[in-house]
C-alpha cells in the first residue's frame, strides 16, 4: 500500500509545471473573492497576497510570473476574477491597480531569491515579508499617482491596515514552503 501512495500521479515535469501555473491562476481568482472592504481605504483586504507569495516561492520567477500574467489577462479580457467580481482593463486603473502590478514584482523577487534555496523557516519568512513590502510599496505609489494622497495618508490607507493580515499570510505561506522544499526541488 505504501508503494502505491508514493507513486507519482503526474511524472512529467512539464505537465506538473503547467498544472502548477493553472492552479495558481485559479487560486488568485478565488483569493479575490475573499475580500474585506475597509471603510477608510479604497483598497480591500483580500487573500490574493497569500497566493502571490506562494506562487513566487513555489513556482519560481518565470512560472510564477506566468501565473500572474495569465490571471491579469483573464481579468482584462472580461472574466470577473478581480476583487468584487470586477474585470476589464479599467479595473487596473483604479485604486487596486498598483497592488496588482505589485503582484508581479513580489513574485519575481521571491522567484529569484527562493531559487537559491529557501533555507530556514525564518529566512523564508523574512523573504516573504520583503516581497509583501514590495507589493505594498507598488500599491501606495499608484495610490499617490491616482489620488494624490500625502505620505501620511498613503501610509494610513494603503500600507498600515494590511500589515497584520499580510504578516499572518506570510507566516502561513512560509510554513507551507518550508515543508514543501524537498518536493519543490524535484518538480520545479
Amino acid at each position: 500500500m505504501e508503494l502505491i501512495l508514493k507513486r507519482e500521479v503526474v511524472s512529467d515535469k512539464i505537465t506538473c509545471r503547467v498544472i502548477g501555473v493553472a492552479v495558481f491562476v485559479v487560486l488568485m481568482a478565488l483569493g479575490a473573492f475573499v475580500r474585506i472592504p475597509l471603510p477608510f481605504s479604497p483598497v480591500p483586504l483580500t487573500l490574493q497576497t497569500f497566493f502571490v507569495l506562494l506562487s513566487g516561492a513555489v513556482l519560481g520567477g518565470r512560472l510564477g510570473l506566468s501565473s500572474q500574467a495569465i490571471y491579469m489577462m483573464l481579468g482584462i479580457a472580461g472574466m470577473p476574477i478581480f476583487a468584487n467580481a470586477s474585470s476589464g482593463f479599467g479595473y487596473l486603473l483604479g485604486p487596486t491597480g498598483g497592488y496588482i502590478m505589485g503582484f508581479f514584482a513580489a513574485t519575481m523577487f521571491l522567484g529569484m531569491t527562493m531559487r537559491h534555496g529557501g533555507g530556514s523557516l525564518l529566512r523564508i519568512f523574512a523573504l516573504m515579508c520583503a516581497a509583501d513590502a514590495i507589493l505594498l510599496f507598488c500599491g501606495i505609489i499608484w495610490l499617490k499617482v491616482l489620488l494624490g494622497y500625502d505620505l501620511s495618508k498613503l501610509f494610513l490607507v494603503g500600507f498600515l491596515p494590511f500589515i497584520p493580515g499580510d504578516a499572518l499570510k506570510a507566516a502561513a505561506a512560509s510554513a507551507i514552503v518550508f515543508k514543501m522544499q524537498p518536493r519543490m526541488r524535484q518538480v520545479f
